[in-house]
């Protein structure tokens, strides 16, 4: 299994070496995305900032992804993440990844609206969005791919829905 060496720099940046691609990371369960998605909020209400994260991929032709969770938002759903499932473990990076890949889209991709709400009360989903989500895989900058989610999304939901 693919490791996750994680070390902290003096001025406090987590450091996450990842052995493999933001593309490999595996699937997570559609509930664990939203209950996520709760704590991840109800992190960020509470202001409860976590220390930026540098994440460092590695890519089977030598190159390198480094993503950097540096915005008060990211890092305070990253450190949200982290308490729950642990950044350091495959499962907790690609749960926390696709979390935000997720947030990233909602705005930009449009076709999405009809697919989410988002109230005081939190956010409600429909649930082919959450299984796309939980599902499919990122791309190399650890986003979603607007057309393959489109592409996607329209199996799962028929059209005269």
């Amino acid at each position: 299994m693919p490791s996750i060496r994680c070390a902290r720099a003096p001025d406090g940046v987590l450091t996450y070496a990842i052995a493999l691609p933001p593309e490999a990371l595996p699937a997570v369960r559609p509930r664990d995305l939203l209950e996520a998605w709760d704590v991840a909020r109800e992190a960020a209400a509470a202001e409860t900032f976590g220390q930026p994260r540098l994440l460092r991929f590695a890519h089977p032709d030598g190159e390198a992804t480094t993503l950097a969770l540096a915005d008060r938002d990211a890092a305070a759903w990253a450190e949200a993440i982290d308490a729950r499932a642990g950044l350091a473990t495959l499962p907790g990076l690609a749960l926390c990844l696709r979390l935000l890949a997720l947030v990233d889209i909602l705005p930009r991709a449009p076709f999405l609206a009809p697919l989410w709400t988002l109230t005081r009360e939190g956010a409600e989903f429909h649930p082919a969005l959450i299984e796309a989500a939980a599902a499919m895989p990122l791309d190399r900058g650890a986003r979603f791919d607007a057309e393959g989610l489109r592409a996607l999304l329209s199996k799962a939901i028929p059209a005269e829905a």
